[in-house]
């Protein structure tokens, strides 16, 4: 019995998809901006449908409740793209220094130390030390809480520490952005 009720629900959802497919991922659309996201939205918007599928059939708007989703997606895909652009903006955003006779074999072995840190102990570390953001900034640049900032940029700097087997490893890190911090983001 329960089969037959699957039967027919699938059946019920699979000729809503084919009505409304085309619709929602022109809302996604114009809501993103974004034609390769469009259809991604729009098929996960009935993904989550097909989940809740009990329950929007028995809407008095499905349509209505199927847009509402797409709308809370394309929302939730601006936030992160907003959030993104930002997080970039702050990183890009600082001065180039320039520092007179740089040890280049120095730059090139903090490069290589940089890069076989993991990705948010680099990051933590080159946002405190090569661009002097505070623990907040880095944060927020970052998305992640001060005290995160905190253990991630002291377990970064011992990290480097270790692989550089000397003292001042801050200083080393700045003067190798300074320097040529572009390198480091292109390898990663």
């Amino acid at each position: 019995m329960g089969t037959v009720v699957d039967d027919a629900a699938s059946v019920e959802f699979h000729a809503f998809f084919e009505r409304h497919y085309a619709e929602l991922s022109r809302l996604a659309h114009l809501l993103t901006g974004e034609s390769d996201a469009a259809d991604d939205l729009a098929a996960d918007a009935l993904l989550a449908l097909w989940h809740r599928w009990d329950r929007v059939r028995a809407a008095d708007h499905p349509v209505a409740y199927a847009r509402g989703v797409v709308a809370n997606l394309a929302r939730t895909r601006i936030r992160s793209a907003v959030r993104e652009r930002r997080r970039i903006a702050l990183f890009w955003s600082q001065r180039e220094e320039k520092t007179e006779n740089p040890d280049i074999a120095g730059v090139v072995d903090v490069q290589g130390a940089l890069r076989r840190l993991p990705f948010r102990k680099r990051a933590c570390v080159v946002l405190r030390h090569a661009f002097d953001l505070s623990e907040k900034d880095t944060a927020l640049a970052l998305g992640v809480s001060v005290g995160t900032v905190k253990s991630q940029t002291s377990k970064g700097m011992a990290e480097l520490q270790r692989l550089l087997g000397s003292e001042g490893v801050p200083q080393k890190v700045h003067v190798a952005m300074a320097r040529g911090g572009e390198t480091v983001g292109r390898n990663r």
